[in-house]
Formats: C-alpha cells, structure tokens, sequence
C-alpha cells in the first residue's frame, strides 16, 4: 500500500509540481487548498505525512500545523514545511510551531523527495 501525503497549498502550480513528483515516486497524493480544509482532510484521512504552505487563505500554515498537532490522533503525523517565508528565523518559527521539517521555495525537487521518504522510513 502506498504512503499518503496530503500537499495543503494554495498556488495552483506548486500543488501540480508536488503532485507529479509525488505520485511519480509511488506516493497518494491529496490536496487542499487552504489551512481550514488541511486541518479537515488530516482529520479525515490520517496521511502519513503533510506537506504544509504557510501562506494559505483562511488558516495560515503555522494555525493549521498548530490545530493538527493538538489532536492527540493526528499529532504523530510528520509536517513539512514548504514556503516562501525564507527569511532568517522563519524556519525556527515554523518548527516552533509544530512542524518537523522546513524547506524555502523554491525547492529542488530531489531534495524534497529524499526527505519526504527519509520521514516516512
């Protein structure tokens, strides 16, 4: 059975990218495109791992890695960050609130795949 990932990304293009280099890995790919609906979707689909935007329309990337890691049933689920915010500090604020990884888009596309499988083992 393949690992699922669920990419919470707003811009039309970058879901496209992760998508095609997901699947093309052997991942499921789901999607949502704001905060509110990824917090929904890992209630309701319990991935194996969350790619998360931090800019997203009404609940921002931090918010809804916040929420989800407050679910004791959810808080085992790694969270990527993947942003725009690359400014000094931003990746000790992403990981402050809650999430296990950070990467500045724009990101090489092997990178990201190495460790997408390194958290999934």
């Amino acid at each position: 059975m393949s690992k699922r990932i669920l990419v919470i990304e707003d811009t039309e293009n970058n879901r496209r990218i992760l998508n095609d280099l997901l699947t093309n890995a052997g991942f499921e790919v789901l999607e949502a495109v704001d905060g509110e609906k990824g917090v929904a979707m890992a209630a309701e689909v319990r991935p194996d791992l969350i790619l998360m935007d931090i800019q997203l329309p009404i609940v921002d990337g931090y918010e809804a890695t916040r929420r989800i890691k407050a679910n004791p049933e959810l808080r085992h689920i790694p969270i990527i960050a993947v942003t725009s915010y690359a400014l000094s500090g931003d990746d000790a604020k992403a990981l402050e609130a809650g999430c296990d990884g950070y990467f500045a888009k724009p990101f090489s596309p092997r990178v990201i795949l190495a460790k997408v499988r390194e958290f999934l083992g």
